[in-house]
C-alpha cells in the first residue's frame, strides 16, 4: 500500500527541453531497481515544464529514493538542464489504485 509520495516540478532551460525529456526517460531503469518505489511517472506539463510523481509504502522508501541514483544524477545535471532548482514536494497519499 502506498502512503507517501513526491511531486517534483522541473523547468527546462530554453533549448534543453529534449535533454530533460531524455534524462527522465533514461531514469526509468534505475527507478525500476528501487524496491520501495511503488509507482514512478515522468510527465510533461507543457513545452518546457516537466515533472516526476512517485509513490512509496512509507517514509523510509521515500527517503531511499531521495538519496538514490536518480536524485543524485538530477542534482548533478540541474544547473545544465534546468532554469531553476527543482520544486520537490513531499505529499501523503490518501487513496490509490495500482494495477499490474
Amino acid at each position: 500500500m502506498v502512503k507517501t509520495a513526491l511531486c517534483v516540478k522541473l523547468e527546462a532551460k530554453p533549448g534543453k527541453e529534449a535533454d530533460v525529456a531524455s534524462f527522465l526517460a533514461g531514469a526509468l531503469p534505475i527507478v525500476q531497481a528501487e524496491p520501495a518505489t511503488t509507482a514512478w511517472f515522468a510527465i510533461r506539463f507543457g513545452p518546457s515544464t516537466f515533472g516526476i510523481f512517485d509513490a512509496f509504502p512509507d517514509e523510509a522508501g521515500r527517503q531511499a529514493h531521495l538519496t538514490g541514483k536518480v536524485a543524485a544524477a538530477l542534482m548533478a545535471k540541474a544547473s545544465e538542464l534546468l532554469a531553476k532548482p527543482p520544486t520537490i514536494e513531499k505529499v501523503d497519499v490518501l487513496a490509490s489504485k495500482l494495477s499490474k
